[in-house]
């Protein structure tokens, strides 16, 4: 008897770029950055914020008094980084601490290169190590470092810029997110990934109600039983729902307009998320037949980037009474 293949397990990473406006407030703040200054706001009981508000934290009315503070302060608090994750301020270990700049009244977060634990702790007086290149940008202050130590090597990547004219104001930042970890597919999910490495879509038949699921889940949702029985299915089938896509985005692998469908895949009693391409996206509706467009051979793995996309087969609508339960 062989034994049973192993769950499918891979890294996966999700992540973009965050772009947003920063307004008179926050533009300001990192435009001194840009020029190696570091500016609060003074809040109506006379604190100095740093980083600035852009409201009253106690009357909620707008603020535009700016403060200039130093570019030294003190650590408030901290935690030791033994093994940074990429994206963070430091490859090498670090702290994280709050910092009081002076001039300031309230801390700020940013990360310390102390070398070692022992040589960070609360009341330690640190100073800003700029970035060599600064452009706008709450990295523009690539650490601190002690106020009484040498500057360390800044060997991080700068992050991406927003075009703008050359001198011109900060008007948006560019902050790059990324989640990073292991995830490992259900027994199911991996049968259902190794059949799309050998072009089949698998699904799974709950015993009690009879509803096929792709991609399977295991257990039926509404009956609450394991759905053991497997159902190979054809790659054909209905545009159920659909949304035409006409906003451009950064990483957009497709040019806009196209359309994103729920595909309800004959004999299946539930429709899955993916591609309609081959027409016009106006002429995509509901109930429009389609069928899977393969991507060569050589190019599948275990996923259901195997197909490209769906695309029109000519074949005569399906009536909406057909698939309006699956809704």
């Amino acid at each position: 008897m062989s034994a049973p293949e192993l769950p499918l397990s891979a890294p996966l990473n999700v992540g973009f770029d965050y772009t947003r406006s920063v307004g008179p407030v926050l533009g300001r703040f990192v435009d001194a950055l840009r020029e190696r200054r570091v500016e609060g706001v003074r809040g109506s009981d006379g604190r100095v914020h740093v980083p600035p508000l852009e409201y009253d934290p106690v009357t909620a009315e707008a603020l535009s008094e700016f403060v200039p503070v130093a570019s030294e302060g003190e650590i408030v608090s901290w935690s030791w980084i033994a093994e940074p994750v990429d994206g963070q301020p430091l490859s090498r270990p670090f702290a994280w601490a709050l910092i009081r700049l002076d001039g300031a009244d309230t801390p700020m977060l940013h990360a310390v290169d102390a070398g070692s634990p022992s040589n960070v702790h609360t009341g330690q007086r640190v100073r800003i190590r700029w970035a060599d290149e600064t452009v706008g940008h709450i990295r523009d202050i690539a650490y601190f470092v002690p106020a009484d130590g040498p500057d360390t090597e800044t060997t991080e990547a700068p992050p991406p810029v927003a075009k703008r004219e050359e001198g011109a104001p900060v008007s948006v930042v560019i902050t790059p997110i990324h989640l990073r970890y292991q995830h490992s597919a259900s027994p199911e999910e991996s049968r259902y990934l190794r059949g799309l490495a050998e072009g089949r879509l698998i699904g799974q038949r709950c015993p009690s109600c009879e509803k096929v699921y792709i991609p399977p889940r295991g257990a039926c949702p509404t009956d609450g039983v394991p759905t053991t029985d497997e159902v190979e299915l054809p790659d054909t089938g209905i545009v159920t729902t659909f949304c035409i896509v006409n906003v451009p985005f950064l990483g957009q692998k497709i040019k806009p307009p196209y359309v994103a469908a729920y595909i309800l895949l004959d004999g299946a009693d539930i429709a899955f998320l993916h591609l309609v391409l081959g027409c016009d996206a106006a002429d995509v509706r509901m109930g429009m037949r389609v069928r899977a467009a393969w991507k060569p051979r050589d190019e599948w793995w275990t996923s259901l980037e195997n197909i490209g996309h769906f695309e029109p087969t000519g074949e005569p609508d399906a009536p909406y009474e057909s698939f309006a339960h699956h809704l």
